[in-house]
């Protein structure tokens, strides 16, 4: 029995959503004109920054399996890899404005940064330096499930605000547009997937 022509568009539409949510605040950044007389490694620095945003939108549909194909165990599998992505891209992006400019990562590290934008980043970047340890030492620690998915669902939270903020109060290369459309999406997303857990532990 074939499937409605609108259900079988659906998939399609989802995914088309997606990449350009991803890949069109990208392009639009690599046209920036503030990229011009740019050092390479600040250049490489701010792309691994909108990278790691756009990870942040895989990150909560891979886990409430909202991807067309990408339910179930294979969603949660690839939602850890790209959680290890994550990780990378905030590593680079962090030691790449370090090379750049030591000074005010560290003052931004120390919360001395005059910039209300960097205060946000850097609570960001906790929250996944929290999370990572948290999964990485979960069975050491001998977390239960119910205390490990409070815990992420929480942290997940003040990752996705603080980098919202953080990504909308930065005058950079990112278009206008797409960033808030980039960062809205990410927040609804979390917010559909952390509403989503709670009513299904209360039913269960």
């Amino acid at each position: 029995m074939r499937r409605p022509p609108e259900r079988a568009l659906r998939p399609l539409l989802i995914w088309m959503a997606v990449v350009l949510l991803i890949l069109l605040p990208l392009a639009l950044a690599a046209f920036s004109p503030l990229l011009q007389w740019r050092q390479p490694v600040y250049i490489a620095a701010g792309f691994a920054g909108i990278i790691a945003m756009s990870l942040l939108l895989l990150q909560p549909l891979l886990a409430g399996g909202l991807l067309p194909g990408l339910d179930g165990p294979r969603g949660r599998r690839l939602h850890r890899w790209t959680g290890a992505c994550l990780v990378t891209a905030l590593f680079l992006h962090v030691a790449g404005l370090f090379v750049t400019s030591p000074p005010d990562v560290i003052d931004a590290l120390l919360f001395r940064s005059p910039t209300p934008f960097s205060a946000w980043g850097v609570i960001a970047m906790a929250a996944v330096l929290a999370t990572t340890l948290l999964a990485v030492l979960r069975r050491r620690l001998r977390v239960s499930p119910r205390t490990w998915r409070r815990a992420h669902v929480v942290l997940a939270l003040v990752i996705v605000i603080g980098s919202a903020v953080h990504a909308l109060l930065i005058e950079g290369t990112m278009e206008w547009v797409t960033k808030v459309g980039l960062c809205l999406a990410v927040v609804g997303a979390t917010a559909k997937v952390a509403v989503g857990l709670r009513l299904w532990r209360r039913q269960v």
